[in-house]
């Protein structure tokens, strides 16, 4: 016989000694109703932009055995990913110069990560009990993440729709273990505590954030430089600034973020300097550079066209340099539709800066 209340305890215990920040249970047979309403609604209003694969798995997202049968219980996990004596966050956006990377993607691609962790948590229970019915998931399947992460106790849901944890904030990944153990479910988390602050909505560059729990992700700036295949709306372009992978900024406003912890796990250590670089050497790098240099990194999914049409918006919102046209021009003839475009947009806005700079001058000197 097996106590799956002892079960649970132990693989919390387990769970942690891996590596993870925190380990809870949920009830897969939870009432999910309202989520499903607000998904739909989120879908029906168009949100979801050209991320089709949001909409075609239906209810598998919040009805676990209609993806893995016999689920009975969805083990959450989360593990902290900023990295140690990584460059200033603020300090980097705010030098149009340089270009800034989600701290989450400095390192190693966490997909590997959590789920080769998670498959030591899965052979650490069979070693216990034998075999068993799982499935892990690291952001791989339709899989409601935020949802049964607060459903299972990890924390609530931010106004931004990401997981914040009063002991840990929200700089953590999430994955899942679907399993069919009657293990001892937590408490799932009701409260809210996001109070009026409404800090993550205002500092939104693209304000992205259309109401408290209801993200936009065309207007998105990781959408935007990530998901997004073909070519970024010009009127969002400027927004954008010099991030050219991912956005922190309601995250970095995030008053609960003074308690998100250091990674342990140096996976997520910055790689090839990527947390204070420039735009400008970046652009310089050759394809083969990018696949080498970010082998293993979730930055290498993109591929290289969108990174360079990328780093070609950050070219073209950074102050006129003379410097910043030749790297441009010489990209004038890619191979690539996309970055030609972009880059000609980037030229365009180098070409306004130079005038506007030479006007301002001669208006001084008068």
């Amino acid at each position: 016989m097996i106590d799956y209340a002892a079960l649970a305890s132990n693989i919390k215990a387990w769970g942690k000694a891996l590596g993870f920040h925190d380990v809870r249970i949920a009830n897969a047979q939870a009432d999910m109703l309202q989520i499903e309403s607000e998904l739909q609604e989120w879908l029906n209003n168009g949100f979801h932009g050209d991320m089709d694969y949001m909409a075609k798995h239906g209810t598998k997202r919040t009805r676990p055995a209609e993806l893995e049968p016999r689920t009975q219980r969805v083990i959450s996990v989360c593990m902290n990913y900023t990295p140690p004596d990584a460059h200033n966050s603020w300090d980097v956006i705010n030098n149009a110069q340089k270009a800034f990377i989600s701290r989450y993607a400095l390192g190693r691609d966490y997909h590997k990560v959590l789920r080769a962790r998670l498959q030591k948590l899965a052979d650490k229970i069979t070693d216990e009990i034998g075999s068993f019915n799982y499935r892990v998931f690291s952001d791989s399947a339709p899989v409601m993440e935020v949802a049964w992460a607060r459903q299972s106790g990890l924390g609530w849901r931010g106004k931004h729709t990401l997981l914040l944890s009063r002991q840990a904030g929200s700089m953590f990944f999430l994955a899942e273990m679907y399993t069919d153990l009657p293990l001892l479910v937590d408490e799932a988390t009701t409260n809210q505590y996001c109070g009026s602050c409404t800090r993550c909505i205002d500092v939104c560059p693209t304000q992205a954030i259309v109401a408290p729990y209801q993200v936009d992700a065309r207007r998105c700036i990781s959408y935007l430089t990530i998901e997004l295949k073909g070519s970024i709306p010009e009127d969002l372009r400027p927004l954008i600034g010099n991030r050219i992978y991912g956005c922190d900024d309601c995250q970095l406003v995030c008053p609960w973020n003074k308690f998100a912890h250091l990674t342990a796990e140096k996976d997520f250590h910055v790689r090839n300097g990527l947390d204070n670089v420039t735009l400008v050497e970046l652009f310089a790098w050759s394809q083969q550079v990018f696949e080498s240099r970010l082998a293993g990194s979730p930055i290498r999914r993109i591929g290289y066209s969108q990174w360079l049409r990328n780093i070609a918006v950050g070219l073209g919102n950074a102050p006129y340099s003379s410097e910043i046209v030749q790297v441009l021009q010489a990209r004038q003839d890619d191979s690539s539709a996309l970055v030609r475009e972009h880059v000609q947009w980037a030229l365009k806005q180098q070409e306004l800066k130079r005038l506007h700079k030479n006007e301002s001058g001669i208006t001084s000197k008068c």
